[in-house]
């Protein structure tokens, strides 16, 4: 076959000529406009998938010295933005095509509004006066309209002079109170406007006091110290949100030099350390059972926390932290609502009791401590017993992957599934905070290679990320991003063949698989070697300790194919409980 080398000077035969444009140096386009706005309040990436009309205008963003990173999926690239967002509490930018592109964003976008995570969907859109007059225009859909009840604001750009307000009002409106999603409709018109670039430029200002906080007023402040210090069998409970505001110190300090066990969420593992003096993380019952005040902070009684009731202690009195009012009194009374900026609430609370005494039964902590060494070693008997298990187990693969990520404490981990989820989250200590992502309070699957790329994106650092099999498969397109940007992403696929497990029953005489089969055949890291990451196929755990040690080494894109027996893992993983009870038998 004959090969042609192109000069440096020439793009002839490579099909990626410069697009012919007239060039007016005294007039600037709505597209520019938007790429300056975005400059302007700070943004440094842009998470996205490009086509009609945005095209242009992600080439102008990166011409802005933004880092513009393409997606093969829009939803992966949204979450890339949520995970910026909740790491480094700066709204993480979203860039989507019309129609369908919009709406596969919006699904993250509507994620991180539940979840709390700052984060700006901006979307190529439709002439609205089109839209109105359903004309069929191309991928005509009124985005507006349609994002408005699942994110925390919108605006519409139909005039390139507004877009340098849009946006502004949008990193507000993410940022303040409790974070969220917030969408910006940029409207085809505006994005093709022309302006003359000085007036262009008299649209630009610099926005002051971006996130304003508020103190809480001093009566719930004082309630809030009354109840704690009064308490027998006090506990912390640390949310997402406690990890979000990144208010380490003043929580380390409340929680230590007042002796208060305290009890992490799966996003606020780390905050303290997991296996610290003072967790109670394998106590979790007992401290629902038996505490008696129990301070949430950044955190919801929502499902996860069997909306305050059931198990908790009906004499129970919740002291509760939260920079939303809508928040306090949701599913059970709240004895100190405490409504405000997380760090200056904990300044007043820790002002407040500088000097009092706690009330605190001193077996309280000792009891505590106590079972929580007898948990543990009943776990490490756990992990021991399934270590020569073959084909490997959760178990097996957890235990050869626990001591590996504890003894590199700085890398972030992504973990999604249900089993893997689950197990993962049990096995896993963590001693830093913000170094753990998950599916979160929304409990979708879908979210782990974009989390996974936007970690490494905007931290810099080391990711690794454990996936089920099922759930890789919503995101696993998107490791090429992993690998065409080079980032030190190493993605471990814990392989059962199924969702939850790879032995389901078809209930009726059929060649075709049980709802929740895959392949247990299936060989994931021959999707990772086309597109030159480093791949491992591993059968052992010598195996897989050797890969996870060399790919976290390597600080490039890796991915590690665990094989695991078909029957590991169980329905739903440890919720199970949620899914309604059959009245036939079914082997899922």
């Amino acid at each position: 076959m004959a090969t042609t080398t192109n000069s440096s000077n020439t793009s002839a035969g490579c099909g990626c000529q410069p697009k012919a444009a007239p060039h007016f140096p005294d007039q600037v386009t709505g597209m520019y406009i938007l790429a300056r706005a975005l400059k302007n309040v700070g943004i440094e990436n842009v998470y996205g998938l490009v086509g009609i009309p945005i095209t242009e205008a992600a080439y102008l963003i990166q011409g802005q010295g933004i880092r513009f990173v393409g997606f093969r999926h829009e939803q992966q690239a949204g979450m890339a933005a949520a995970t910026e967002g909740f790491l480094t509490k700066k709204p993480g930018v979203l860039m989507t095509v019309s129609s369908l592109g919009f709406m596969n964003g919006l699904t993250a976008t509507a994620n991180a509004t539940v979840n709390c995570y700052p984060m700006i969907q901006i979307s190529g859109a439709s002439d609205p006066t089109m839209v109105d007059m359903n004309m069929g225009t191309y991928e005509q859909l009124d985005q507006f309209n349609t994002a408005k009840p699942v994110v925390k604001a919108a605006f519409r750009c139909s005039h390139a002079k507004d877009i340098p307000a849009a946006v502004s009002r949008a990193y507000r409106a993410a940022v303040s109170g409790r974070p969220g999603g917030v969408y910006i409709d940029m409207t085809t018109p505006a994005l093709g406007e022309i302006m003359d670039r000085d007036e262009a430029e008299k649209l630009f200002y610099e926005s002051v006091d971006m996130y304003s906080p508020v103190a809480p007023n001093a009566e719930s402040v004082d309630r809030a110290v009354q109840v704690l210090t009064s308490a027998k069998r006090p506990a912390i409970l640390l949310g997402k949100g406690a990890a979000y505001a990144q208010v380490d110190d003043k929580i380390k300090t409340l929680i230590e030099k007042y002796n208060i066990p305290y009890l992490p969420m799966s996003m606020a593992k780390g905050l303290m350390p997991d296996a610290g003096p003072l967790s109670a993380l394998s106590c979790r019952s007992t401290v629902m059972e038996k505490a008696d005040v129990v301070m949430v902070i950044g955190a919801r009684l929502n499902w996860m926390l069997s909306f305050g009731r059931g198990k908790w202690n009906p004499d129970m009195k919740f002291i509760q932290l939260d920079v939303d009012p809508e928040e306090m009194d949701v599913n059970v009374p709240i004895a100190a609502p405490v409504v405000g900026d997380m760090g200056l609430a904990l300044d007043a609370i820790l002002a407040k009791m500088d000097g009092a005494k706690m009330s605190a039964d001193p077996a309280w902590v000792s009891s505590l401590q106590a079972e929580a060494k007898e948990k543990n070693a009943k776990f490490a008997a756990r992990l021991d017993a399934t270590k020569g298990l073959m084909p490997m187990h959760h178990w097996t693969a957890l235990g050869v992957i626990k001591p590996i990520i504890e003894a590199n404490p700085d890398i972030i981990l992504i973990n999604e599934g249900a089993n893997t989820l689950d197990d993962t989250r049990d096995a896993i200590d963590m001693t830093i905070p913000r170094h753990r992502v998950d599916c979160a309070t929304w409990a979708i699957m879908g979210m782990g290679m974009g989390s996974a790329i936007g970690a490494a994106v905007a931290t810099g650092k080391s990711v690794v990320a454990i996936e089920g099999d099922s759930a890789f498969g919503f995101s696993g397109m998107d490791f090429s991003t992993a690998c065409r940007f080079g980032l030190p992403l190493t993605v471990v696929i814990f392989n059962n063949g199924g969702i939850y497990n790879g032995i389901g029953v078809p209930m009726d005489k059929t060649t075709d698989p049980a709802p929740t089969t895959l392949d247990i055949h299936a060989r994931y890291d021959k999707l990772g070697e086309a597109f030159g990451a480093q791949t491992y196929y591993v059968q052992t755990p010598d195996e897989l300790r050797a890969a996870l040690t060399e790919s976290i080494a390597s600080k490039k894109p890796c991915l590690i194919d665990v094989q695991l027996a078909a029957d590991s893992g169980k329905e739903s993983g440890h919720i199970g409980y949620l899914n309604p009870a059959p009245i036939q038998n079914i082997t899922v």
